[in-house]
């Protein structure tokens, strides 16, 4: 089935034919890539776990969750390229959608490299508040120094596979992200056992492959897209203030997630490393588990980005359900699998004590609580992509501090380490409910003032 276009607009693709099927597809494209670079960061740990130093487990686990708060930024950024030039595909200016992809671009750089800039000086004193100290402070902060400067080329990289995204080439987005895993896949063992560089080589090989990255990126989005538009000196103040409208609470958005694993982090820091070693092992599960459904909250924004330019409200609605469907369906699968991968799972990782217990503990129970988190993936999506992004923020926030902080202390208190992890998994409960409730009187309320204005 095909869909008439006028001369100059670019083809609304996912304004038309099985809403299902778009989510599928761009859920599973996504989902490809994104694994593919889960499952490098795994045998990234396992590799670093194979060295028989449990700091280094740990400077891994603190030093991701301080890199998270760079990656926040990254995905604020996209999302705002992504449903800005979605929204302006589906009303059919293809010239200011272009126009807008440079735009785009060169604010999200610019915006790095001064957060790069701001955060140098600051790692030592945020890799300590995390609660790293000793030996485990100075493999973290060493690992930091040489990935952090290269967070432009990450951010860059993010945006460029959003973009693709919003003009629908779920393929090339997926082979963006397929590069740098590739890439880290054959640099990672040749680095950290071949010249016996360790940690070092873990984080050298992250540099590397982001550079690819962003290569690959630029080489799909002009050669076979031709979407790279010149900035207009007259659009310019009004393209920047689009961007912004989505992308400062956007990106005030993600920090949330980092600032609520920071204080996660922090909880598992007081029962010692091998506490923390054992968070980082499951924070390295969780996406490569659940990685279908970190794809599918950027995969479905652009399809409701189209269809909310062209006033489809009724496939926006049909949308947001045949997501929730997926949701429900990916996770009671992947929760059992993980039930029954759990022992596995730690001979891999030569998990013991409390490690193995949280791991353990999180394949069998806490897992199920990405069934809520997901869910609230989608509704940030909706808020994003249909000019409510403060919805987004004040939800994931409340997410990060009132479903996290009095959970995660409660649950430290009865069951130790184990309990934090149950505490942030029934923290996000309620706060995916009341998202959801809020995404569908939005949805209605736009749609009644859309067609009175009709």
């Amino acid at each position: 089935m095909s869909r008439p276009t006028r001369s100059g607009a670019r083809d609304a693709k996912f304004t038309y034919g099985s809403t299902m099927r778009h989510v599928l597809v761009m859920t599973s494209t996504g989902s490809v890539g994104l694994i593919a670079i889960f499952l490098v960061d795994f045998a990234n740990l396992f590799y670093i776990a194979q060295l028989g130093i449990e700091e280094l487990a740990a400077a891994i686990g603190y030093a991701g969750t301080v890199m998270f708060f760079n990656s926040a930024i990254g995905i604020g950024l996209s999302i705002a390229a992504s449903a800005s030039v979605a929204r302006r595909i589906g009303q059919g200016d293809a010239r200011s959608a272009n126009r807008l992809v440079s735009m785009s671009l060169i604010i999200s750089t610019l915006i790095s490299l001064a957060v790069v800039a701001g955060s140098l000086a600051f790692l030592d004193d945020l890799a300590m508040l995390l609660g790293a100290s000793g030996r485990t402070l100075e493999y973290t902060l060493h690992f930091l120094y040489i990935v952090v400067p290269s967070m432009p080329l990450l951010v860059g990289a993010m945006v460029l596979s959003a973009l693709l995204r919003s003009v629908g080439d779920a393929r090339g987005a997926m082979f963006v992200t397929l590069s740098s895993g590739f890439v880290t896949a054959v640099l990672d063992p040749i680095l950290i056992f071949g010249f016996d560089m360790g940690i070092t080589g873990a984080a050298v090989a992250s540099v590397i492959s982001r550079a690819v990255m962003v290569g690959v990126g630029f080489y799909i989005l002009i050669v076979k897209h031709n979407m790279i538009g010149k900035p207009e000196i007259s659009e310019a103040v009004s393209d920047t203030v689009d961007l912004f409208k989505v992308a400062t609470p956007a990106m005030l958005t993600n920090i949330a997630t980092p600032a609520g694993n920071a204080w996660i982090i922090a909880e598992m820091a007081q029962f010692g490393d091998g506490a923390v070693a054992g968070f980082a092992i499951v924070g390295r599960i969780i996406p490569v588990a659940f990685g279908a459904l970190f794809a599918l909250s950027g995969a479905v924004g652009p399809i409701i980005g189209q269809n909310f330019g062209a006033l489809k409200f009724d496939r926006l609605s049909k949308i947001v359900k045949d997501s929730l469907l997926l949701i429900v369906v990916y996770t009671l699968a992947a929760w059992a699998l993980l039930f029954m991968l759990q022992e596995p799972l730690v001979e891999f990782f030569n998990a013991e004590g409390d490690s193995a217990s949280l791991v353990f503990f999180f394949c069998t129970f806490a897992a199920a609580g990405f069934l809520f988190n997901a869910a609230l993936f989608v509704t940030n999506a909706v808020f994003n992509n249909l000019g409510f992004p403060i919805y987004s923020m004040l939800f994931n926030w409340g997410r990060a501090t009132l479903g996290t902080i009095p959970f995660t202390i409660a649950g430290a208190y009865f069951y130790q380490a184990n309990g934090v992890l149950a505490g942030q998994a029934i923290g996000g409960v309620v706060f995916a409910f009341l998202a959801q409730y809020v995404c569908w009187r939005t949805i209605e309320k736009i749609r009644r003032e859309k067609l009175a204005a009709a």
